[in-house]
């Protein structure tokens, strides 16, 4: 599984920076934003350091696939309430005008009572 030595989440997925897991398995890691939006906010990334969404390719689709389907169970566990009235926000964003500012693929996951400060 490549890795980047100077990517902060890649150190997250290795333990060498401590996070507030919320998920792992062999592909992806998840863990709580830092610095959250929402009263939930975690984020879920693929464990291969992917600069951003802008270089997936087509053989990363069952990848992306299991981060969006995962998403909402993992909400629901921390705190997110249910369709239709509860819910959560999934934002990926992508590139310097896209405000990525970790550039390892991240998918952020928001949720709670509103209003959020931001998001």
């Amino acid at each position: 599984m490549s890795s980047d030595p100077n990517c902060v989440f890649c150190k997250i997925i290795e333990g060498k920076i401590p996070s507030r897991k919320v998920y792992e398995d062999d592909e992806l890691f998840g863990f709580h934003d830092i610095a959250p939006w929402a009263p939930v906010h975690f984020m879920l990334v693929p464990k291969r350091h992917i600069a951003s969404m802008a270089q997936l390719t087509a053989d990363d689709a069952a990848l992306m696939g299991r981060i969006m389907t995962l998403a909402p169970k993992l909400a629901l566990e921390q705190g997110c309430r249910p369709y239709p009235e509860g819910g959560f926000r999934v934002v990926v964003n992508t590139g310097t005008e896209g405000g990525q500012e970790v550039h390892h693929l991240h998918v952020h996951v928001m949720g709670g009572p509103r209003p959020w400060a931001r998001g």
